[in-house]
Formats: structure tokens, sequence, C-alpha cells
């Protein structure tokens, strides 16, 4: 009977997941709302209520979450696994100031403001007020990163500041639990055991940073030399599993411990590999997450005690959403991010389910006001997509009040944290598309005139200039810019746009196409941080149809192209070491 109904459970959730999302997404409603919705309708509190009058309903419905949750535990893991793979130690050293500052700001304002409402409205016992506030403050990794990834925006200053006070509030999860651990005991606060709960969780991460740092590469080269995808993969899984593991058992969030591992493979030739293995995986596991969200809100008890869920979910957005203009504003983050992100983090997050189960065992929270704060908590996470769009518009907004000016007649000067591409022939284009879908600013610059007015109407930040002098690129933002791209036709000029970028900016990220490799040898000379040979990627791209074409599979396709494509970028990266 239990394999019935853990089959059962898999075929309702395939259903849900292959026809009634899509069918969701056919009138715009997201993927995340979808399964939040059917998560409320299969749920115990959905069709589950009409088993005891009709049997056949069990075929339709997941009669119990808890046989489901540890599966779609998985997804928020990998989720923060894959978005670890597309940062770096560099790249999270410069979010600090939005990690420890915006975050610490947001959560210590948001707890503070939550408790004290709790406690003077709500007439919750101090305790359960101060633990409540603290985990309130907390927000959805997954729902909000979803909803990022969803509208390509991931790479943008919002999606960036977002991640930073995201992984600050799973930072707190240890302090949280110790707090609502040390409500829950008789005997009080004790030093040692503080002392000792905090070694635990610095040693597991910096277990995870020693061992990532020495073992982790070797390892999946070993793996990857086999020639066995299945290899990596495994290999892939137990690093995920085991940095999970290690911040689960030292108290810390097993999903921080996922982003650490993601992090250390960040720099890895095998990190694109890894997220298009691991991409069906995590959107399946985070749909079930999504589900199980769902599945704990119960319409009955909406119903019975509407007024106080809907002013406690109504204070709730208010209060947080404050508290993060606020710290915005004192960080001097964006308005325009600073709106969006005050809307988009406003929801109680998942951890608050595990705080408020734990305090309700221990006595700490009494069992109503346990269940009247589990059902604001859910339904914040339920209305969080309908946020998503009001913040998208609110940030907006602030937008064209911060630059009312049109942008199309002058380089914007006070353009920040975009990519400056130098040349916009075929190749300048492409990049300049895939920009735009993922919402990163660009500046353009080609010194065809022809070309330009060609694309002007199109294109807005499409400008005239020699983009190898140095006032063209000051006047285009070098000293603000994310990143460089160099795709000039002349060899000639590419190279004298990198003498001038690394002049002006030691430090500047700095990506060049190359004609062959003799060219693209003087680009690593000169000090570019990646160079892309044309002519050895039409070779590669060549030589992977005709090897299609004689029968080989497509996996070993792919491993021994980019084995060759690995092996012409080490030669390219020995000048520039040297």
């Amino acid at each position: 009977m239990e394999h019935a109904a853990w089959l059962n459970d898999a075929i309702v959730f395939l259903v849900a997941a292959g026809i009634v999302v899509p069918f969701f997404q056919r009138f715009r409603i997201g993927a995340v709302l979808g399964f939040l919705l059917v998560g409320v309708v299969v749920g115990p509190f959905g069709l589950g209520r009409f088993t005891p009058q009709a049997d056949w309903v069990r075929l339709i419905s997941i009669e119990d979450p808890e046989n489901v949750a540890p599966f779609a535990e998985w997804g928020v893991i990998f989720l923060l696994f894959l978005l670890g793979l597309e940062s770096s130690a560099n790249k999270l050293w410069e979010l600090r100031r939005y990690v420890f500052g915006v975050g610490a700001l947001q959560l210590t304002l948001s707890a503070a403001a939550l408790a004290a409402g709790l406690s003077l409205l709500g007439g919750a016992p101090n305790g359960a007020a101060v633990l409540l506030g603290l985990c309130f403050a907390l927000s959805s990794t997954a729902i909000v990163m979803q909803i990022l990834i969803d509208s390509h925006r991931v790479a943008t200053l919002t999606g960036r500041v977002a991640l930073a006070v995201l992984l600050f509030q799973d930072l707190m999860v240890v302090p949280i639990l110790f707090i609502a651990d040390m409500l829950g005991d008789s005997s009080g606060f004790s030093p040692l055991r503080l002392a000792l709960t905090i070694g635990q969780a610095v040693l597991a991460v910096g277990t995870i940073i020693v061992v990532g740092r020495f073992v982790l590469r070797p390892v999946l080269r070993a793996a990857a030399a086999t020639g066995s995808r299945d290899l990596i993969m495994a290999v892939t899984l137990l690093i995920v599993i085991s940095a999970a593991g290690a911040t689960g058992v030292a108290g810390l969030s097993t999903a921080l411990g996922a982003f650490l591992a993601g992090l250390l493979l960040s720099e890895s030739e095998y990190r694109h590999q890894i997220e298009i293995d691991l991409e069906p995986f995590k959107g399946l596991l985070l749909g079930l997450f999504f589900m199980t969200v769902g599945m704990t809100l119960d319409p009955a008890a909406l119903l019975s005690d509407v007024l106080t869920i809907v002013l406690g979910l109504v204070g709730l957005i208010i209060i947080k959403a404050v508290a993060f203009t606020l710290a915005g504003w004192l960080m001097r983050v964006e308005r325009p991010v600073t709106a969006e992100l005050a809307l988009l983090l406003a929801q109680a997050g998942e951890f608050a389910f595990v705080v408020i189960g734990i305090a309700r065992a221990s006595g700490v929270i009494p069992p109503e006001l346990a269940n009247t704060t589990l059902a604001i908590a859910a339904l914040s996470m339920m209305v969080t997509p309908l946020l998503a769009m009001a913040a998208r518009r609110l940030g907006s907004r602030a937008e064209a009040k911060s630059h009312p000016a049109s942008l199309r007649g002058n380089i914007p000067g006070e353009f920040e944290d975009h990519v400056i591409i130098g040349g916009f022939g075929r190749v300048g284009q492409m990049i300049a598309e895939l920009l735009e879908k993922e919402n990163v600013p660009y500046v353009a610059l080609d010194s065809d005139g022809h070309l330009v007015n060609q694309h002007r109407d199109k294109r807005g930040h499409l400008f005239f200039g020699d983009a190898s002098r140095p006032e063209m690129l000051r006047r285009s933002g070098a000293h603000q810019a994310r990143a460089f791209v160099v795709t000039l036709n002349s060899e000639a000029e590419s190279e004298r746009m990198a003498h001038t970028i690394l002049r002006l900016r030691p430090d500047a990220l700095v990506i060049a196409r190359a004609r062959d490799a003799d060219h693209a040898m003087r680009l690593a000379k000169i000090g570019v941080t990646a160079v892309v040979p044309e002519a050895v990627e039409a070779s590669l791209q060549l030589a992977s149809r005709l090897l299609e074409c004689l029968g080989l599979p497509d996996e070993a396709v792919d491993l021994r192209i980019e084995a060759a494509r690995q092996q012409v970028l080490e030669k390219l990266r020995v000048p520039s070491e040297a």
C-alpha cells in the first residue's frame, strides 16, 4: 500500500508538471504560481478532504505532504548549487556591501518591527514575538530566485542584490535556530553552547572550502578522463549532497552548503556541462517544493479567521517593504533596485515552517498562534508572483523618475554596472541580443557610420565612435563597467582597444574575439581575461558536425570537442601567465 501511495503521488505531480502548469502558463500565470495553486488543490486541505466520502479521490490527490517534502527540499538545494556555479568568489566579494550591509540592516529592521508588532498588537509572548520576528524577516530564496531566473534578471544589479541579501539570511539560520533552542530549554542561555554551535558552523564551512579547493577539481578531472558523463554526474551529486549535508549537520542551511559547493566549482572547466545536466532536476524538484508549500495552505482555516490572517499578511508585507527601503537608502542602493526588491523580498521564507514547527513542539509558540502564522507564511509565498509583477512596475517607475531624460542622443555617462561592446558586426549584435534577454545594460561602439545608422532605431545604446580611444571609453562609462567585449574586425584595432582598456582599468574583465591562434596569442600577452579564437571555434563546430555524421554518440562528441577546446585555451593562457 505504501508503495502504491508513492506511485500515486509521483503520477499526480508529473501530471501537474506536464499538463496543468503549462495550461496555467498559457494564461500568463507563471510556473511558480501554477505549482502553488496546484498544491492547494491536490493537497490534504483541497481534494484530500473528500477522500473519506469518495475513495477514488485518492488517485488525484496527495494526502501526506510529508512523504514528498524531503524530495522538495532538494529543489532548493539544486537551485542554490547552480546559482553558485554561475557566481565566483570574486563576484561574491564584490557583493560584500550588499551581503553584510543591506542584508544585515534589512534583517535587523524587519525583525525588530515584526517582533514589536506581534507583541504589542498580536498579544504574542515576548519569546514567541522575538522568534517569529526573526524567522519572518527571512525571505524565500527558492521563489525569489526562480522568479528572477524566469524573467532573465539574475545577472542584473537587482538579481545580484537579491542574491546577496538572501545569502546573508541563510547565514543567520544558525543564530535563529540557537535562539529557538534556547527559548525552548528551561536551562536558559549557555555561552558555551553558543560558542560550540558557532564553532561547528565555522568548521563545516571551512571544511567545504578546503576540501573543495584541493579535492573537487582533481576528482572531477579523474571522472572526466573516463569519458563518461554518468560518472561526472555521480561525482557532482556526491559533491552537492556532501556539502549540503555538512552545513545541515552544523545547523546551517543546507542550501548554503550547496551554494558554497557551486561557488568552488564555478571556475571549473566542467561547470557548463554540470549546469546543463542538473537543470531538469532542479526545475522538477523546485516545482515539487512549490507544490508542498501550497499543500500547507488550508482554505477552510483561512475563511474561519480571514480577517486576522489578511491583516497579518498585509502587515508583514508593509513592514518588510519599509525595512528594505530604509536599508537600501542607508546603503545607497539605486532607487529602482530598492523599490523593486522591497516588494519582491516581502514574503516569509521556507525556514519559517521549520522554526514555527520547532517552537510549537517546545511550547515557545502557542498552537493557535503557530497555526495563524503558518497560514500567513504560506499565503505570503503564494502571493509573491503577484507581488513580483507589482514590484517590476514600481521599479520601472522609479527608473523613469531617476533618469527622465532620453539617453538616445548621447552616450550615458551615468551608466553603471554595464558591458561595453567594441564592434557591432554579427558577433557584437549576437552578444547584444543575449545581454538584452538577460536584462544586462550595455553600450556598443562602432566606427562604421552606415552600420550604426542601420541599427540605431532598434538599439538605443549603439553609438558611433572609435572603441580603441580612451576618451570614447571614458564617455561610455569605462570606470563603472562590469566587463568589456572586443569584437572589432581589425586585428590592430582590437589589440589597441585591449591595451587602452587595461591602461584605464588594469583590473578590467576583458573578453576578446581573435581572428586566429596567432592573434589570440597576441591578445593574451596584452593581458585580456579570455580570448576566443574565431577560426578555432569554427573548426570545432565543423569537427562536431563531422563526428555526429560519422555516427558517434552526442555525449562522446561533446566530450571530445570540449577537450579539444580546453587544450587550445590552455595554450593561450601560457603567455599571459609567463
